[in-house]
Protein backbone atom coordinates (compact mmCIF):
# COMPACT_ATOMS: atom_id res chain seq x y z
CA UNK A 1 0.00 0.00 0.00
CA UNK A 2 1.34 3.25 -0.87
CA UNK A 3 -0.02 6.91 -0.16
CA UNK A 4 0.31 9.85 -2.52
CA UNK A 5 2.07 13.03 -2.32
CA UNK A 6 2.04 16.03 -4.16
CA UNK A 7 5.81 17.00 -4.88
CA UNK A 8 6.57 21.20 -5.49
CA UNK A 9 10.44 21.04 -5.85
CA UNK A 10 10.44 18.81 -9.07
CA UNK A 11 7.65 20.47 -11.97
CA UNK A 12 6.90 17.91 -14.51
CA UNK A 13 7.79 18.58 -18.05
CA UNK A 14 5.10 16.29 -19.41
CA UNK A 15 1.98 18.52 -20.55
CA UNK A 16 -0.44 15.17 -19.89
CA UNK A 17 0.51 14.62 -16.64
CA UNK A 18 -1.38 15.28 -13.33
CA UNK A 19 -1.46 18.89 -12.80
CA UNK A 20 1.36 19.62 -14.92
CA UNK A 21 0.26 21.84 -17.71
CA UNK A 22 -1.60 24.24 -15.23
CA UNK A 23 0.53 23.93 -12.05
CA UNK A 24 3.70 22.74 -12.95
CA UNK A 25 3.14 19.74 -9.96
CA UNK A 26 3.87 16.19 -10.71
CA UNK A 27 2.61 13.57 -8.14
CA UNK A 28 5.41 11.42 -5.74
CA UNK A 29 5.29 8.03 -4.56
CA UNK A 30 5.83 7.95 -0.67
CA UNK A 31 6.04 4.18 0.28
CA UNK A 32 3.39 3.13 3.31
CA UNK A 33 6.76 2.09 5.18
CA UNK A 34 7.51 5.86 5.73
CA UNK A 35 3.86 6.86 6.66
CA UNK A 36 3.76 6.66 10.48
CA UNK A 37 1.31 7.52 13.11
CA UNK A 38 1.53 8.14 16.74
CA UNK A 39 -1.12 6.44 19.17
CA UNK A 40 -1.24 8.70 22.76
CA UNK A 41 -2.04 6.35 25.73
CA UNK A 42 -4.88 8.05 27.81
CA UNK A 43 -4.50 7.45 31.18
CA UNK A 44 -8.15 7.76 33.37
CA UNK A 45 -8.33 8.80 36.48
CA UNK A 46 -9.05 7.22 39.10
CA UNK A 47 -12.99 8.44 40.71
CA UNK A 48 -12.40 10.43 44.55
CA UNK A 49 -15.99 9.38 44.81
CA UNK A 50 -15.54 5.64 43.81
CA UNK A 51 -12.75 4.49 45.61
CA UNK A 52 -14.11 5.35 48.49
CA UNK A 53 -15.22 2.54 50.77
CA UNK A 54 -19.12 2.34 52.17
CA UNK A 55 -20.07 1.41 55.52
CA UNK A 56 -22.91 -1.18 55.81
CA UNK A 57 -24.94 -0.83 59.05
CA UNK A 58 -25.47 -4.04 61.47
CA UNK A 59 -29.39 -4.04 60.71
CA UNK A 60 -28.76 -4.59 56.62
CA UNK A 61 -28.81 -7.91 55.18
CA UNK A 62 -26.98 -7.97 51.40
CA UNK A 63 -26.71 -10.40 48.72
CA UNK A 64 -24.15 -10.61 46.89
CA UNK A 65 -24.15 -12.60 43.07
CA UNK A 66 -21.87 -11.74 40.46
CA UNK A 67 -23.16 -7.96 38.84
CA UNK A 68 -25.99 -7.85 41.20
CA UNK A 69 -26.79 -6.73 44.78
CA UNK A 70 -30.10 -6.51 47.54
CA UNK A 71 -29.89 -4.64 50.25
CA UNK A 72 -32.53 -5.64 53.10
CA UNK A 73 -33.37 -3.49 55.64
CA UNK A 74 -35.97 -1.90 58.35
CA UNK A 75 -37.50 0.07 56.22
CA UNK A 76 -37.74 -1.70 52.90
CA UNK A 77 -35.60 -3.76 49.80
CA UNK A 78 -34.15 -2.67 47.20
CA UNK A 79 -31.78 -4.32 44.59
CA UNK A 80 -29.02 -2.84 41.73
CA UNK A 81 -27.28 -4.38 38.89
CA UNK A 82 -23.94 -2.95 37.75
CA UNK A 83 -22.76 -2.60 34.26
CA UNK A 84 -19.69 -4.47 33.00
CA UNK A 85 -17.47 -2.09 33.67
CA UNK A 86 -17.21 -1.88 37.56
CA UNK A 87 -18.05 -4.75 40.28
CA UNK A 88 -18.32 -4.51 43.64
CA UNK A 89 -17.03 -6.59 46.44
CA UNK A 90 -17.50 -6.85 50.34
CA UNK A 91 -14.25 -6.65 52.18
CA UNK A 92 -12.91 -8.57 55.34
CA UNK A 93 -13.74 -5.26 57.49
CA UNK A 94 -17.82 -5.80 56.50
CA UNK A 95 -17.36 -2.60 54.09
CA UNK A 96 -18.46 -2.51 50.49
CA UNK A 97 -15.96 -1.30 47.72
CA UNK A 98 -17.12 -0.69 44.27
CA UNK A 99 -14.01 -1.31 41.54
CA UNK A 100 -13.51 -1.11 37.72
CA UNK A 101 -12.79 -3.98 35.86
CA UNK A 102 -11.46 -2.15 32.84
CA UNK A 103 -9.75 1.14 32.27
CA UNK A 104 -11.77 3.30 30.13
CA UNK A 105 -13.34 6.30 30.08
CA UNK A 106 -16.73 4.84 30.32
CA UNK A 107 -15.24 2.72 33.35
CA UNK A 108 -13.87 5.88 35.15
CA UNK A 109 -17.78 7.56 35.07
CA UNK A 110 -19.51 4.52 36.01
CA UNK A 111 -17.70 3.94 39.38
CA UNK A 112 -18.52 7.06 40.65
CA UNK A 113 -22.15 6.77 39.56
CA UNK A 114 -22.52 2.84 40.87
CA UNK A 115 -20.40 3.75 44.07
CA UNK A 116 -23.17 6.65 44.74
CA UNK A 117 -26.04 4.74 44.09
CA UNK A 118 -25.08 0.89 46.13
CA UNK A 119 -24.78 3.86 48.21
CA UNK A 120 -27.91 5.27 48.33
CA UNK A 121 -29.31 1.79 48.63
CA UNK A 122 -27.67 1.12 52.00
CA UNK A 123 -28.32 4.47 53.23
CA UNK A 124 -31.94 3.93 52.27
CA UNK A 125 -33.07 1.18 53.66
CA UNK A 126 -31.79 1.71 56.66
CA UNK A 127 -32.23 5.17 57.35
CA UNK A 128 -34.32 6.71 54.38
CA UNK A 129 -34.60 9.87 52.71
CA UNK A 130 -36.69 12.46 52.46
CA UNK A 131 -37.47 15.60 50.52
CA UNK A 132 -38.98 18.97 51.30
CA UNK A 133 -41.00 21.94 49.33
CA UNK A 134 -42.82 25.22 50.08
CA UNK A 135 -45.92 26.47 48.85
CA UNK A 136 -45.08 29.94 48.64
CA UNK A 137 -48.59 32.34 47.09
CA UNK A 138 -51.82 33.73 48.65
CA UNK A 139 -54.50 30.67 49.03
CA UNK A 140 -51.62 28.33 48.07
CA UNK A 141 -51.99 25.38 50.56
CA UNK A 142 -51.79 21.24 50.37
CA UNK A 143 -53.42 18.53 52.48
CA UNK A 144 -53.49 14.65 52.76
CA UNK A 145 -56.12 13.41 51.85
CA UNK A 146 -56.29 9.12 52.02
CA UNK A 147 -53.44 7.72 49.68
CA UNK A 148 -53.75 11.43 47.78
CA UNK A 149 -51.82 14.76 48.26
CA UNK A 150 -54.34 17.86 47.17
CA UNK A 151 -52.94 20.94 46.57
CA UNK A 152 -54.82 24.15 45.85
CA UNK A 153 -52.88 26.01 43.70
CA UNK A 154 -54.47 29.08 41.77
CA UNK A 155 -56.43 26.62 39.40
CA UNK A 156 -60.25 26.57 38.55
CA UNK A 157 -59.80 23.03 40.63
CA UNK A 158 -57.45 21.53 43.34
CA UNK A 159 -54.78 19.47 41.89
CA UNK A 160 -54.77 15.97 43.60
CA UNK A 161 -51.62 13.35 43.12
CA UNK A 162 -51.96 10.04 44.20
CA UNK A 163 -48.51 9.10 46.60
CA UNK A 164 -46.42 6.23 45.08
CA UNK A 165 -46.22 2.87 47.08
CA UNK A 166 -43.07 3.42 48.96
CA UNK A 167 -43.72 7.03 50.11
CA UNK A 168 -45.00 8.95 52.78
CA UNK A 169 -46.77 12.67 52.44
CA UNK A 170 -46.80 14.51 55.33
CA UNK A 171 -48.18 18.31 55.13
CA UNK A 172 -47.39 20.83 57.85
CA UNK A 173 -49.09 24.08 58.28
CA UNK A 174 -50.98 23.50 54.90
CA UNK A 175 -48.15 24.96 52.99
CA UNK A 176 -44.94 22.79 53.99
CA UNK A 177 -44.84 19.02 52.26
CA UNK A 178 -42.18 16.10 53.50
CA UNK A 179 -42.01 13.44 50.70
CA UNK A 180 -39.99 10.46 53.02
CA UNK A 181 -39.17 6.87 51.62
CA UNK A 182 -36.19 4.42 51.32
CA UNK A 183 -36.05 4.78 47.48
CA UNK A 184 -33.98 8.35 46.73
CA UNK A 185 -34.69 8.36 42.78
CA UNK A 186 -38.63 7.46 43.61
CA UNK A 187 -38.69 10.54 45.86
CA UNK A 188 -36.55 12.99 44.09
CA UNK A 189 -39.02 12.00 40.78
CA UNK A 190 -42.31 12.51 42.72
CA UNK A 191 -41.22 15.86 44.69
CA UNK A 192 -40.30 17.23 40.98
CA UNK A 193 -43.89 16.05 39.71
CA UNK A 194 -45.11 18.11 42.74
CA UNK A 195 -43.24 21.21 42.21
CA UNK A 196 -43.93 20.82 38.06
CA UNK A 197 -47.54 21.55 38.93
CA UNK A 198 -46.20 25.82 39.37
CA UNK A 199 -42.40 26.68 39.42
CA UNK A 200 -41.52 29.68 41.40
CA UNK A 201 -41.71 32.73 39.33
CA UNK A 202 -39.04 34.73 39.01
CA UNK A 203 -40.82 38.28 40.23
CA UNK A 204 -42.54 37.29 43.06
CA UNK A 205 -41.51 33.91 43.85
CA UNK A 206 -44.68 32.50 44.04
CA UNK A 207 -44.90 28.90 43.51
CA UNK A 208 -43.74 25.34 44.59
CA UNK A 209 -40.08 25.25 45.60
CA UNK A 210 -37.52 22.83 47.26
CA UNK A 211 -37.26 24.23 51.11
CA UNK A 212 -33.27 24.79 50.32
CA UNK A 213 -33.36 26.52 47.29
CA UNK A 214 -32.67 29.99 46.27
CA UNK A 215 -34.96 31.62 43.57
CA UNK A 216 -33.35 34.32 41.92
CA UNK A 217 -35.85 37.33 41.76
CA UNK A 218 -35.73 39.51 38.66
CA UNK A 219 -36.70 43.20 38.93
CA UNK A 220 -40.36 44.63 37.86
CA UNK A 221 -40.08 47.06 35.04
CA UNK A 222 -39.82 50.53 36.21
CA UNK A 223 -42.65 52.94 35.78
CA UNK A 224 -41.90 55.64 32.50
CA UNK A 225 -39.85 58.39 33.41
CA UNK A 226 -41.19 61.55 33.33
Amino acid sequence: MASLSLSLHHPCNSRTGFLGKTQGICPRIIPSSRVGFVRKTVECKESRIGKKPIEVPSNVTLTLEEQFIKAKGPLGELSLNYPGEVKVVKEESGKLRVSKTVETKRANQMHGLFRTLTDNIIVGVSKGFDKKLQLVGVGYRAAVEGKDLVMNLGFSHPVRMSVPEGLQVKVEENTRITVSGYDKSAIGQFAASVKKWRPPEPYKGKGIRYADEVVRRKEGKAGKKK
